[in-house]
């Protein structure tokens, strides 16, 4: 090819070469295109040593193909200079300088889908002898997708260009035998093939279709194609005879302009029927087919009844794709008939119309429209929304969910970028690297400590674009900063994200709980002199699931000194626990006292200690005052465990009782990454829970945000249901009962 172009001797081979190339193109066009030949030359001349002829001999071959699907200028310039950017950081700005705006995106479109290489991950897109494809490489594979079809979206041409590639890389392999071909070929049949189809390129499906299948199984394919050609005369024959026939038929009805001709069948799609209906070659019905192409609708009913009157049809083989198009929008009448050598013979039957689209698809009918008033946009507008649609192929690919998913990736913005092994992973727009580890692994997530977006180190916090290659900079050891958190800062735009940093910090401070549990449950054992006691044991007896439960429970203060004491001694110890001035008969709630029960005493004055605001079903102690009656704490409180230290004698047992009333004092603290309305968006919370709030004191340094409140509670229940609620306001990294 090189020596076609640019040897003087060759000239009027480049004429012809070139006529082809620029075929339905101006005169101005033509000159621009032959422009592109120069500049693509100019860029690949001097690597023509190697891998230098081949991209040459590509990007030649790929402009073949895109001149033979009709396309406009922009397009054949592209497939000319595909492989540019490889060469040239500075070659997206000189194409765009040089051939416009539209070619340079184009370039830059197809340049990026061929940076996703799933062969070079050792995908192994179908087993055609199973029909199947391992579930872990095609969901896999389906991201790989997703980045196709947005580029798709964004321009139809992209995806062309891409198909015309892919069909020139299989045919260098039909002349170049290569170990890589198979692999090449098996993502073809999964991702090219398919996608081919659904656009309707039918003249690139099937090539793509069976030189895929001849490298994969050579054997079964030679085994079909020597059937075909073993007959190759006889079937010519009965094909020309039919054509006559027809044509006589329809002529006789008053139809004179019709085009009829026998359709080549591609070897891949025997091969399929053969698999998928376990027949034998000879039963395949459209080895011998027949096309016929009319001027309008209505006379492609009127063959179909001829062709039915001819031969006779066979139950359950018509299918009217006119009155009910497939989803590509493929519109043709399919019937299959017997005819009188007991062989049958299929039959396609529609418009010119049908036939260009059915042959060329979108490339068939689609122009650029250049400005919003261009000739054709509502045409061209009403084909983008077909191409949304469209895209459902399900069919071809084993995602049930596919088309809900591609749905929501359109209408929800969703960006694509890729990992440095070529995998796409979709965010939300607006994502940050921070999102992208998380997406990828969270242990990458809590690990990440810098990022390099297209080879450069970017900040944390910097949105993310559809196309881009992310790497993230990693410590062996680490978790996440809490700056993460801080809303204001941007770092985190996903919830998925953020979530899992609060489970880090969540995870990191229930380590610290079980450390303190541990501790205090040890010394604990070591004062009552039972260290050698079986934990499981001890928690299983206190009703606690497990170990861990207990040392939570511990170092919460959910779990008193006193109630552990009692366990390890048991019930009968209670007396000599109490205090000599209470006398022990059987408890009663006390009246007039918020239903607290105390061990066998009636009538007693109590009051809810203000250090501690215990609140039901908190477990409480009593102590006994000098003249105020029981003062009732929390059993974890520090000033009760400093009183009892001093007077053990004063402690005395106390208890909820079954029904308990009024409303009880409760402290809230919350810490939290300060901004305007943070405070009022918390008393929203307060108000739409009906909580009084009784005392208020906020502190705000460098940002950071320290509240406190004291609220009026009915039980525990409700003040956790409000500290959930405000934990999920926007800025808030902690918020407690103190």
């Amino acid at each position: 090819m090189v020596s076609v172009v640019h040897s003087v001797a060759a000239q009027s081979d480049f004429a012809q070469f070139f006529s082809v190339l620029s075929a339905g193109l101006t005169a101005a066009e033509s000159e621009r295109l032959n422009d592109a030949v120069t500049y693509a030359w100019e860029i690949y001349g001097d690597r023509l040593l190697g891998s230098g002829e081949r991209i040459w001999s590509h990007a030649l071959g790929m402009a073949v193909i895109i001149a033979g699907l009709e396309l406009d200028l922009e397009s054949r310039v592209a497939a000319l200079l595909f492989a540019v950017p490889a060469q040239d950081e500075h070659a997206i700005a000189h194409v765009e300088t040089r051939f416009g705006k539209p070619a340079a995106h184009l370039v830059q479109g197809v340049y990026r889908l061929n940076r996703l290489r799933p062969i070079s991950k050792g995908f192994v897109a179908v087993d055609l002898e199973a029909g199947e494809s391992n579930p872990a490489e095609m969901r896999a594979q389906i991201e790989v997708l997703r980045k196709m079809l947005l580029a798709m979206v964004e321009d139809i041409r992209v995806v062309l260009l891409r198909l015309a590639s892919r069909t020139q890389t299989l045919r260098f392999y039909a002349s170049n035998p290569d170990d890589l071909r198979t692999q090449v070929a098996r993502e073809t049949l999964e991702l090219y093939s398919p996608l081919a189809n659904r656009l309707g390129v039918w003249e690139l499906k099937w090539e793509l279709e069976d030189l895929s299948f001849r490298f994969i199984h050579p054997d079964i394919y030679r085994s079909i194609a020597k059937q075909l050609d073993e007959k190759r005369s006889e079937r010519e024959e009965f094909i020309a005879n039919a054509v006559t026939r027809v044509r006589e038929e329809l002529a006789a009805s008053g139809i004179h302009e019709a085009e009829i001709y026998g359709r080549p069948k591609h070897i891949y799609s025997i091969w399929n029927k053969m698999r998928k209906k376990g027949v034998e070659f000879s039963e395949v019905y459209d080895v011998r087919a027949l096309r016929i192409i009319l001027k309008d609708v209505k006379e492609c009913y009127t063959a179909l009844g001829i062709v039915h009157n001819l031969w006779t049809p066979i139950p359950k083989e018509f299918d009217d794709y006119i009155s009910n198009p497939k989803g590509n929008n493929y519109r043709s009448l399919h019937t299959a008939v017997h005819c009188p050598d007991g062989r049958s013979l299929e039959i396609q039957i529609r418009t010119q119309e049908m036939h260009g689209h059915a042959e060329l698809g979108v490339a068939a009918h689609w122009r650029y429209k250049e400005g919003s008033k261009a000739p054709g946009a509502d045409a061209y507008d009403e084909k983008i929304a077909w191409l949304r649609q469209l895209l459902t192929w399900k069919n071809e690919v084993a995602s049930s969910d596919w088309v809900t998913h591609y749905k929501q990736a359109a209408l929800d913005e969703t960006i694509y970028v890729m990992t440095p092994q070529g995998r796409v992973v979709d965010l939300p727009s607006g994502s940050t690297p921070v999102d992208f580890a998380y997406r990828v692994h969270t242990d990458l997530g809590h690990r990440c400590r810098g990022a390099k977006v297209d080879g450069q180190l970017v900040p944390l916090n910097t949105p993310l674009e559809t196309g881009q290659q992310v790497e993230i900079v990693t410590v062996k050891l680490g978790g996440p900063s809490r700056d993460w958190l801080n809303p204001t800062l941007g770092y985190i735009h996903t919830k998925s994200a953020r979530t899992k940093v609060r489970n880090w910090f969540a995870h990191q401070a229930l380590e610290e709980t079980l450390s303190e549990g541990r501790a205090l449950i040890a010394k604990e054992l070591q004062r009552a002199g039972q260290t050698g006691a079986n934990i499981d044991e001890l928690a299983r007896k206190m009703e606690f699931a497990k170990a861990d439960d207990l040392y939570i429970a511990a170092a919460r203060g959910e779990l008193g000194q006193r109630q552990l004491q009692l366990a390890l001694r048991g019930d009968a110890s209670l007396e000599n626990l109490l205090p000599d001035t209470v006398p022990t008969r059987p408890r009663k709630p006390v009246e007039g006292n918020q239903g607290i029960l105390i061990v066998g005493v009636d009538k007693l004055l109590t009051q809810l200690a203000r250090c501690c605001k215990p609140a039901p079903p908190d477990e409480i102690l009593g102590f006994i005052t000098r003249g105020k009656g029981i003062s009732i704490h929390r059993a974890d409180c520090s000033n009760f465990a400093n009183l009892a230290a001093l007077h053990p004698e004063r402690v005395i047992e106390t208890d909820w009782g079954e029904e308990t009333t009024g409303v009880f004092a409760c402290d809230i603290v919350v810490d939290a990454h300060d901004r305007q309305g943070l405070l009022r968006d918390i008393s929203e919370i307060f108000t739409r829970e009906k909580l009084n709030v009784i005392g208020v004191n906020t502190q705000s340094r460098q940002g950071e945000a320290h509240m406190s409140f004291t609220v009026e509670i009915a039980n525990l229940r409700q003040l956790q249901r409000t500290l959930g609620l405000i934990h999920d306001v926007q800025g808030v990294v902690g918020v407690r009962r103190a």
